[in-house]
């Protein structure tokens, strides 16, 4: 009797970048009614980076990018995919995914962009792992990357103060495992969306509808309640699909968009925070690009190590949510 192999998307490089220009709460208070007490209690941001005039979200991926390959220790050459999961693209098209191809000179690797908000990066690693799976690929790049400081009101205290830029990236590659938990790669994934609820957290503007690029805007109160609940179940899910319990993860690298909602969904999972990688004080909400960024540097600190066990979840406009289960 033969041993059964699967296909699965192992990581073997991870990367991430940051604009140099680092903001503390402090500068809100001046054009703002608030403190750095009042953010940081209700968010868990201290700082987070804004992008310099002319450094695009293409930049700020393709940094992340390089960090990647150079992990990996694999030429751009040797990518067959790169996804490219954001909100806030260069223009409204060509696909960012495509500028970051051409500068990395990656030129045998089709690349397209993938938009699902916050959750844009789970959304982009099911798709990754769909396509190392069923053979269209043996090496994708996975890159979240955000100027979220191009679409904020700034006279909004409730969202100017949460929101930086950023990126991160990812490369999976297709390697055998014997189809137990104990494989590294990815695991499972679950995805949602429920468009009911688009009201709740969206930018007023658009291509088709007002032809201007408009600015966040969200009811708190109700993201806040929807995220606890839908994050903890995703994951809960998740687990389940890969026949896995909450006993059995290392870390959970969620999506970092507030503090209070990182603590609760730990909560609900039965989990303790020192099994949580936090990085939102000093990186504030990046949307697509915390949680890659929340796992290069959770490996730049010793904290990941392979053959861990990691959840992720995110949840982000649409509404849309979902998560990742993976070995590293």
């Amino acid at each position: 009797m033969t041993a059964t192999t699967v296909k699965r998307a192992v990581v073997i490089g991870s990367g991430h970048y940051l604009p140099e220009r680092c903001v503390e709460n402090s500068e809100f208070t001046a054009t703002l009614d608030t403190s750095d007490e009042w953010i940081v209690s209700r968010s868990g941001i201290e700082r987070r980076h804004f992008a310099a005039e002319g450094e695009n979200t293409s930049h700020l991926a393709i940094h992340a990018a390089r960090a990647a390959l150079e992990q990996a220790g694999i030429n751009a050459e040797d990518l067959d995919s790169i996804i490219v999961a954001t909100s806030t693209p260069d223009m409204t098209f060509p696909a960012v995914a495509t500028m970051v191809q051409a500068e990395i000179g990656a030129h045998k690797a089709y690349a397209y962009d993938m938009q699902a908000v916050c959750a844009g990066f789970i959304y982009a690693l099911a798709n990754a792992n769909a396509l190392i799976v069923s053979g269209q690929a043996q090496r994708v790049m996975v890159i979240g990357a955000e100027t979220f400081s191009r679409i904020m009101d700034w006279t909004d205290r409730g969202t100017a103060v949460l929101f930086g830029d950023g990126a991160g990236a990812l490369i999976l590659e297709a390697q055998d495992g014997d189809g137990s938990t104990e494989d590294r790669g990815i695991l499972s994934t679950d995805l949602n969306a429920d468009g009911r609820y688009r009201d709740i957290l969206y930018v007023d503007g658009g291509v088709s509808s007002t032809a201007t690029a408009g600015c966040l805007r969200m009811q708190g109160k109700e993201v806040f309640r929807h995220a606890i609940e839908k994050l903890a179940q995703t994951a809960d899910t998740a687990l389940e699909k890969a026949g896995l319990g909450s006993d059995d993860i290392d870390w959970i690298v969620p999506h970092q968009a507030n503090i209070r909602i990182i603590q609760g969904t730990a909560r609900k999972l039965n989990l303790p925070m020192s099994k949580v990688i936090v990085t939102v004080q000093n990186h504030g909400n990046t949307s697509a690009a915390s949680i890659p960024l929340a796992l290069s540097v959770g490996v730049a600190n010793g904290q990941i190590k392979r053959g861990d066990l990691i959840v992720s979840e995110a949840i982000g406009g649409g509404l849309a949510w979902g998560a990742v289960v993976l070995r590293w």
